[in-house]
């Protein structure tokens, strides 16, 4: 299939030592703060916790992350454009820094509502910024396999955040200032590889819908991740209850689909790259609804149901990676930077949706709701992905 802007995606051409640098430069970036993000995330809840709010007030100042990069993060392309991407990142990683450094100090929790917002537009741009330059260094043919190795590189990130956070603890400064000062070694590699950093051109002026109508299955895969993987590592616990597990099973439940998110990021990203993208999207969206139909045959076994929910959650990851390097195949250049900031909006209203979503399936249909409502938003995805792909992408 022949990309918008004329390059084929299988044009036989390995990666240059220049788009080596560039990507290794901006998926260090990201994986460092990935890192500080998983740290701060439960470590603002428990704190929390401490001062003594409700796990409503505790929900709703962490649904203040997924309000304040759906109100910014479209406009971080326009400012990235006039600043340069470097410099934005760098500005981002600072005040991001800052930001997480200053919620032990406020005497308040009114004010935590206000600080979330601005460290959580910083945390957007920082995703927005790296995952484009990421996109526009990967030649088209080996787009999948570096998506892939991104993701793979981000979810391991991920999980050293929460074991950071046991060795540093949860009480005092230092875990805001562990958290600090990895947001600021992120500036590193930006700084010795700012030379590198892409330009955003002018671009069409395309707003969300105009980018859904560009993309439609690549953003259908933001906002299906986005549900997804939030309501599984929020509702899955729960599950693991109403099955009897123990708080800690059902919590280890949750590793096995952060294993499987590392462990088939790279293969599947590799298969992208030599099959049609559209079709590896569509059969893993179709393989997370077989696996969502297995559930509630598997869970009274606690070995078929560890296997079914590692290769069920590696599947499920895969519609991020695939879904941006799709979206950099179906994407003109100068469009490259607001389609990745669209992708982040609606991966961010996914967020939002799937908890809400698969927790009310649970509480409908007990217990096994919980793996109606992911079934059913797996066969949402792949039957609109079936047909935005019959009729074709469109300009």
């Amino acid at each position: 299939m022949s990309r918008p802007d004329g390059l084929q995606q299988n044009q036989p051409r390995g990666i240059r030592s220049e788009e080596v640098a560039a990507i290794a430069a901006a998926v260090t970036c990201v994986t460092v703060v990935g890192i500080g993000l998983s740290l701060s995330i439960p470590l603002l809840s428990i704190e929390m916790e401490r001062r003594g709010a409700s796990s409503t007030l505790i929900g709703l100042n962490t649904a203040v992350a997924g309000i304040a990069s759906i109100c910014t993060v479209p406009f971080v392309p326009r400012l990235a454009a006039r600043i340069g991407v470097a410099p934005l990142l760098g500005l981002a990683l600072v005040v991001g820094a800052v930001s997480l450094a200053l919620f032990p100090l406020l005497p308040g929790l009114a004010l935590w509502f206000p600080l979330r917002f601005v460290f959580s537009i910083t945390l957007g741009a920082l995703f927005v910024l790296s995952e484009y330059w990421i996109n526009a260094a990967a030649p088209p043919e080996r787009r999948g396999l570096v998506m892939g190795i991104y993701a793979t590189v981000l979810a391991a990130g991920f999980a050293v955040g929460p074991l950071l956070l046991a060795l540093v603890g949860t009480e005092g400064p230092a875990p805001y200032v562990t958290g600090a000062v990895l947001m600021l070694a992120g500036g590193l590699p930006i700084l010795l590889a700012r030379g590198l950093s892409p330009t955003i051109e002018t671009g069409s002026g395309r707003g969300i819908l105009g980018y859904v109508r560009l993309a439609p299955g690549a953003l259908a895969a933001a906002l299906a991740y986005g549900a997804v993987e939030t309501g599984i590592f929020a509702i899955l616990p729960l599950y693991g209850l109403r099955l009897g597990y123990d708080a800690q099973g059902a919590a280890g439940l949750v590793s096995l689909i952060a294993l499987g998110n590392v462990l088939f990021q790279i293969p599947f990203g590799w298969l992208a790259d030599r099959l049609d993208r559209g079709a590896v999207l569509l059969g893993a969206g179709l393989a997370g609804a077989a696996g969502s139909a297995l559930i509630p045959f598997a869970a009274g076994n606690p070995v078929a149901f560890g296997l079914l929910l590692l290769v069920w959650g590696g599947i499920a990851g895969t519609l991020y990676t695939v879904g941006l390097a799709m979206l950099g195949d179906r994407t003109p250049a100068n469009d490259l930077a607001g389609a990745n900031a669209a992708f982040v909006v609606l991966y961010n209203v996914g967020l939002m949706l799937g908890p809400p979503v698969i927790g009310g399936g649970l509480d409908l249909v007990p217990p096994h709701g919980f793996a109606l409502a992911l079934l059913a938003l797996f066969l949402a995805f792949a039957g609109w992905l079936a047909a935005t792909e019959r009729s074709g992408p469109r300009s």
